[in-house]
């Protein structure tokens, strides 16, 4: 996957970068006070951009240094200046970006994220969360369980099993399908 996110952003091929903040996140902005943010796989920024203008302390993680570099740039751009990181999201502890997050954002970092490094990223959001955080979480779902060709995606119950022992789910919420995978979004609270 690394090397179709390189490839992805060195020609333009963003799909999900919509350059607008989800309601999901738009909505828990609204309702809740400034606290320290995280967002996972931030890909360009938009999102530490929409958070550092409503008063929050913006972290973006991403592995994808023209990623980073196009963040920086739109930072810039707007007037503000989340804190913005090339880096592993299954290594947070290891990037020095420090604990107490009230609100960690993933925008369809988890799904792209190969099996075997699922439960490192859990490990990781779960020791750099506050008590009492909440995760919004999207991710592509693949149907009836089969491996399939095409964009990453997650089993049906896989966010419920990887994060069972630090995290409660609060709401999942379906979204809509896109190329034979179902999507959903998850509120997340950490015990």
């Amino acid at each position: 996957m690394s090397v179709f996110f390189r490839f992805a952003y060195r020609f333009g091929f963003k799909p999900w970068d919509s350059g607008v903040s989800p309601p999901e996140l738009v909505s828990f902005v609204q309702a809740n006070p400034p606290g320290k943010a995280l967002d996972l796989g931030c890909g360009t920024g938009t999102n530490c951009i929409y958070l550092a203008q409503h008063g929050w302390e913006a972290t973006g993680v991403d592995f994808t240094p023209r990623a980073i570099a196009m963040a920086k740039q739109k930072t810039k751009n707007a007037g503000v200046s989340p804190r913005l990181i090339v880096g592993d999201v299954t290594r947070l502890t290891e990037l020095g970006i420090g604990d107490g997050y009230r609100l960690l954002l993933d925008l369809g970092c988890f799904h792209s994220i190969p099996d075997s490094s699922r439960d490192a990223y859990v490990r990781g959001a779960t020791q750099v969360a506050g008590p009492g955080a909440t995760m919004l979480l999207f991710c592509f779902i693949r149907r009836n369980g089969r491996p399939r060709i095409g964009p990453p995606a997650i089993a049906r119950n896989e966010v419920r099993e990887r994060f069972s022992t630090s995290w409660d789910v609060l709401r999942e919420q379906s979204g809509l399908p896109l190329a034979g995978l179902d999507s959903a979004w998850y509120t997340l609270r950490k015990r």
